[in-house]
């Protein structure tokens, strides 16, 4: 197992891929398994590899709190996909004569034999990826939409806030939850598409109906 080189365009092609389908590298929330990975590579990720830039951008948020995230750090190689090894930093004295590094290495000759090999191998993962069928990243997301008082017409501000088109936005239930004084704030559930619709879009676009929007805040975020 392993994502190649993270220090290479070769390895972090390969963590955006693996990306393409999960929030994180293990399970459903952060862990010592992104700290690992994270800790890994030397630069964000280019914004074409934008899997591997989202799940970064979102890791390095939790920096001040990485000693407390659930989990053990393991070696890279105990991470990603298992058709590939991991070659992030490997000391040369510490492989078999008969181990060969998937992505190469330029401070190695290679005999004809285990070039040929290595160019094998990753042609038949690049085969591998080229057949996976491209997966939409999306998630569910619960909002609270506030109004102003008790006197807000909320049938008006769900109006506003239902009004909202966008490609990859898809509105859906909603009901009225009491906060206190007579108030009621909208709770709304939406799916969205990860790559075209942001929290921050739909809080510009929903505070923007100041007649009768307070604030807007996410309740609830998962991916689906």
């Amino acid at each position: 197992m392993g994502f190649g080189d993270l220090k290479s365009a070769a390895g972090l092609r390969v963590l955006n891929d693996f990306l393409a389908d999960k929030s994180y590298i293990e399970g459903y929330v952060p862990s010592q398994a992104d700290i690992a990975v994270f800790e890994a590579i030397a630069a964000p990720p280019p914004a074409e590899l934008f899997h591997a830039l989202r799940w970064y951008n979102h890791i390095k948020s939790y920096e001040k709190q990485k000693a407390s995230l659930p989990g053990v750090k393991k070696a890279l190689g105990k991470y990603g996909p298992a058709d590939v090894e991991d070659t992030t930093g490997a000391a040369t004295d510490s492989k078999d004569d008969d181990d060969i590094d998937l992505f190469g290495s330029d401070d190695e000759e290679e005999s004809e034999e285990a070039k040929k090999l290595r160019e094998e191998r990753l042609a038949q993962y690049e085969s591998k990826k080229s057949k996976k069928p491209a997966v939409v990243a999306k998630s569910s997301i619960l909002l609270d939409v506030k109004p102003w008082d008790d006197e807000t017409d909320m049938a008006k501000l769900e109006e506003c806030v239902r009004s909202i088109q966008a490609d990859g936005l898809v509105w859906g239930s909603s009901k009225l939850v009491p906060v206190g004084y007579g108030i009621k704030k909208l709770q709304i559930q939406c799916v969205v598409e990860d790559d075209k619709v942001g929290t921050d879009m739909l809080e510009e676009r929903i505070t923007a109906f100041e007649d009768y929007v307070q604030s807007m805040d996410v309740a609830a975020f998962n991916k689906i």
